[in-house]
């Protein structure tokens, strides 16, 4: 998956997108656009390792990130675009079994089969 892609046609993708997103609401793009880099190339260097064996080292290492020059965003105020961006080339998506019908979440704690 990750290797197909490279970072200008997730940057058009991001641009396209990111205003649907929740944490975007007043925002533009550009205040966005390190922290989705960051996120793509984190996860390419990262596959098979879960976004919470992860998220301190990507926190110490986005204040050393070059891109982030001139974004000026504290990782908390960029963490959810990371995540989402780190989900998106790594393909991990936190299960939220709450939103679930009962046969899904049965179907998921079983591995998938029903």
């Amino acid at each position: 998956m990750a290797e197909n892609r490279n970072w200008n046609e997730e940057d058009s993708w991001w641009r396209n997108n990111f205003s649907s997103r929740p944490y975007a609401t007043g925002r533009n793009y550009e205040e966005f656009r390190p922290a989705y880099q960051y996120g793509f190339e984190s996860g390419q260097h990262n596959m098979g390792r879960g976004w919470n064996e992860v998220e301190s080292d990507l926190r110490s290492g986005w204040e050393k990130f070059e891109g982030r020059k001139g974004a000026g965003g504290t990782w908390d105020s960029v963490k959810h675009a990371v995540k989402d961006a780190w989900d998106r080339i790594t393909g991990h998506h936190e299960v939220d079994t709450d939103k679930m019908a009962d046969f899904e979440e049965d179907r998921v704690t079983r591995g998938g089969r029903l």
